[in-house]
């Protein structure tokens, strides 16, 4: 292990130790909000610590196996010589677990997210698979417990959607969507399409960490906020009374609604928050921006015009063009066993990230 990569292990160990002392003064345990911070502190870094402390065991037993290698007894410098070719084997492995975890973390990861999805080039197509891209990551979201809530959504007639924003509410949930975002490209013979010829129709997907009111910063004076009637759900109040909330922010022009809920007040939170996001969306791209092309992911840029993925349905498969990575099971994937193409995204910026952290 390099000198720097144990030095920086060993400050994180201390840390544990002081922090562990801090759960248990009086002072700590009557401050909730301070508790909190602790363990979430603590919660971050006690993994890599416990390998951290197996590691420098690793290295005490291989001193004793390399002592006992030298031992006249065939058998026992035997014995010792597999005990330590097992100890390198798993120190290599530890060590290479610690470099990822040593990483630069996404202060987003942990977020939940902000979905939007829209029918882009192909029509009614477009929109059709629009509906099949929500029911896919709808269907993901339920095998990973999280919580889904529909935003703002216009259906379209012939099905799907020409547009629909959703909330996911899970652990983690940005750290394995974030590689979403980006134009699906999908070729299929459409239900319409009377001489069995297949179209290329695509649709964007946007995801964004939901940002909270400490993340960014909203005065009232900067809003223009207007009210009309649901055209959606919303029960006995649908076109009777005006429900449905739409803000603009006036210095960034960004503008959100929301009509799912029964009453004003609860669409206007729900868009209160959809304009937080949006608007913590573009600070993050503009400092994106400002980093240069060097800091950005190198699976891709996240832009809506990026195509990111195709799902060729006469042939069964899904390719990510980003990584080159492809799957013949199209038909899972749509029911939203995505875990393998996640993993595989994660795996590559991981690598990314490493080979950056080098240079």
């Amino acid at each position: 292990m390099e000198e720097k990569m144990y030095s920086r292990l060993e400050a994180m160990e201390n840390r544990l130790n002081e922090l562990n002392s801090l759960l248990v003064d009086e002072s700590i345990l009557s401050d909730m909000n301070r508790y909190k911070e602790i363990t979430i502190e603590k919660a971050k870094i006690e993994e890599p610590v416990n390998l951290f402390i197996r590691y420098k065991k690793i290295q005490s037993d291989k001193a004793d196996a390399l002592e006992l290698m030298g031992n006249p007894d065939h058998e026992i410098s035997a014995f010792a010589k597999k005990e330590f070719n097992d100890l390198n084997e798993e120190e290599e492995n530890l060590v290479s677990r610690l470099k990822i975890m040593l990483l630069p973390k996404d202060p987003n990861d942990d977020k939940n997210i902000i979905v939007e999805i829209r029918g882009a080039v192909g029509g009614d197509e477009a929109n059709i698979f629009a509906g099949d891209l929500f029911r896919m990551y709808t269907r993901y979201a339920e095998r990973q417990g999280w919580k889904m809530d529909i935003l703002d959504e216009n259906p379209s007639e012939s099905g799907g959607f020409s547009f629909i924003s959703f909330r996911i509410k899970g652990d983690s949930v940005y750290s394995k969507l974030k590689f979403e975002s980006g134009a699906h490209r999908v070729q299929r013979v459409p239900k319409t399409e009377a001489n069995g010829r297949i179209h290329t129709s695509t649709a964007t997907v946007l995801v964004m960490p939901e940002a909270e009111e400490i993340d960014v910063t909203i005065r009232p004076e900067d809003l223009k906020v207007d009210t009309y009637r649901s055209s959606g759900a919303g029960g006995q109040n649908v076109n009777k009374v005006e429900t449905a909330v739409r803000i603009t922010h006036i210095p960034t022009g960004i503008v959100v609604a929301c009509q799912t809920e029964k009453t004003q007040y609860q669409n206007k939170d729900i868009a209160m928050t959809m304009l937080r996001t949006k608007i913590y969306n573009t600070m993050v791209e503009e400092q994106n921006e400002k980093l240069g092309n060097e800091r950005r992911l190198k699976i891709g840029t996240g832009e809506r015009s990026e195509k990111i993925r195709t799902y060729n349905y006469p042939q069964n498969r899904v390719t990510d063009h980003r990584i080159g990575y492809t799957v013949n099971k199209l038909d899972r994937v749509m029911e939203g066993e995505i875990d393998e193409i996640i993993e595989a995204l994660s795996n590559y910026d991981q690598q990314m990230k490493m080979v950056n952290a080098n240079d």
